[in-house]
């Protein structure tokens, strides 16, 4: 029997890829999403996957306990769903601020909770959250964010001291930027540009979506990381590494 992966955040960007690298290395899926998926479910079964397509809100307790009652069984979770917002902290609102703290950080741990019991009582499982950079280093105007993506490594760091013993490994995957539709409203905003992100990655480009989630094919795989557990791994091109300053960053290209 395949293994099963749940993936919430699964109808677009780092999602939607981590569900086509998960389903090319053999696992059946349950795609999570609040927008509509039948084209992804449509291409993965095509591709011999054993595929669902799930609605639901991952900020709602009473959604993910009809999405748990859809699952029988699960070896893989990964909490890849999450919103932005770009607002200087002055003027975020407290409606504002706790959306963002919902979706990226709650989320997350009513879906750990629910399909950790599962890994747990079976003594094996994986999950693998889906942070940023942001949750490592500050990032400016993104306080909630911030914040959010903070509260998951430290959800992270947790759950891997309390369960990692009985079996389940839990481990974030932090990002950089990475070219995705909620890059391109972002920068719609005016905060940013390409060449600020171009700039700044020693690597000089920006992620792409294959980038993470072959890193969180690793983290989900016993044979390749079974002794991984808690761990934060940057995927930002030596971002968070470089401390120098922009000329001289561009100099050693």
């Amino acid at each position: 029997m395949a293994p099963v992966a749940v993936v919430t955040g699964s109808a677009m960007g780092i999602g939607r890829q981590v569900a086509r690298t998960l389903a090319g290395e053999g696992y059946d899926l349950v795609l999570v999403d609040v927008q509509d998926q039948t084209e992804l479910l449509g291409e993965l079964r095509d591709r011999g996957c054993a595929a669902t397509a799930v609605v639901c809100d991952v900020a709602s307790e009473d959604d993910v306990e009809r999405l748990a009652a859809r699952v029988e069984d699960v070896d893989v979770l990964v909490n890849n769903a999450g919103i932005s917002l770009l607002e200087a902290a002055e003027t975020t609102t407290a409606q504002q601020w706790r959306r963002v703290l919902d979706v990226n950080l709650t989320g997350p741990f009513l879906l750990c909770r629910r399909f950790g019991r599962r890994m747990l009582e079976k003594g094996a499982g994986s999950i693998v959250n889906i942070a940023s950079i942001a949750g490592l280093h500050a990032v400016a105007d993104r306080s909630a964010y911030n914040a959010s993506k903070h509260g998951l490594i430290g959800l992270t760091k947790t759950l891997a001291a309390e369960w990692g013993g009985r079996g389940v490994r839990v481990n974030a995957v932090c990002p950089g930027w990475v070219k995705t539709e909620m890059d391109a409203a972002d920068q719609a905003s005016g905060g940013y540009t390409d060449q600020d992100v171009t700039d700044r990655v020693p690597m000089g480009r920006f992620a792409t979506p294959e980038d993470i989630a072959a890193a969180v094919a690793f983290l989900a795989d016993p044979a390749r990381s079974g002794f991984i557990n808690g761990a934060q791994l940057p995927v930002d091109g030596g971002w968070i590494a470089d401390a120098s300053w922009t000329s001289l960053r561009l100099r050693k290209r």
